[in-house]
């Protein structure tokens, strides 16, 4: 088999694991609001710089509330708000992304049974995601995964944010295999770009979150539907 290499599969969270759109959508309305502290106009002008419309709740594939984490959306707020920052925005971000992770996350059909089936065919498996630790934690323990992973990391973790190398890399590392005998699987152009940077040996990019196949399938090696179909491409 073509991937027979592969040792090692690290996985994105959000929109490969977790249904985005059920769980991040009404994240990002709140940490809006509450930026906007409480103004609901100001609110809907911060989703649309954030690149969420609040009319269709339509997220931008790459947009700052797709692929960033706190530290960008905070950085994406100040922008419109100006003078009008809270002071501790940032902190406020983290803080509503991890209250979320743990009161919103609805886990894509087959993604626990992906998993399972990763393992039992003696792959490592690891994550990777933009969120924070907090966020990680919640999100993993609400949906029965928190022990399911040779290895978490998270954007402050230390090993930098997608589409830096670091947080693969720091995988790399803690499992002892090499990166060209690991495989990325992500839903956004970040995860691929992460991939290339580290030197993987498969990039997989999956449909079900907010990438789309224009944007993902010139990065990756292989394009599938949802990651409940990798453990037979890798079986």
């Amino acid at each position: 088999m073509r991937w027979r290499h592969i040792r090692g599969v690290l996985l994105d969270k959000d929109g490969t694991l977790i249904d985005y759109q059920r769980t991040w959508v009404p994240i990002n309305r709140d940490v809006a609001l509450a930026a906007a502290r409480g103004d609901q106009g100001l609110a809907d002008t911060l989703l649309r710089a954030g690149g969420h419309d609040p009319e269709t709740d339509r997220v931008t594939p790459g947009s700052p509330l797709a692929a960033a984490g706190a530290q960008g959306v905070a950085r994406c707020f100040s922008a419109v708000l100006g003078a009008a920052t809270p002071p501790d925005l940032m902190a406020m971000i983290a803080r509503i992304f991890a209250e979320g992770g743990g009161r919103y996350p609805v886990l894509i059909d087959g993604a626990a049974e992906a998993i399972a089936a990763l393992r039992a065919r003696g792959l490592v498996v690891g994550l990777a995601t933009n969120d924070g630790v907090g966020g990680m934690n919640a999100s993993l323990a609400r949906v029965g995964l928190a022990d399911a992973f040779a290895f978490k990391v998270a954007a402050d973790s230390g090993y930098g944010e997608k589409p830096g190398p670091g947080m693969a890399l720091a995988f790399a590392a803690a499992v002892g295999i090499k990166p060209l005998h690991l495989a990325v699987v992500g839903d956004a152009v970040h995860d691929m770009e992460m991939a290339a940077g580290a030197g993987y040996g498969l990039k997989v990019a999956v449909l079900s979150g907010t990438g789309t196949r224009a944007d993902l399938e010139p990065l990756a090696d292989l394009v599938l539907g949802r990651v409940r179909d990798l453990a037979d491409v890798l079986g």
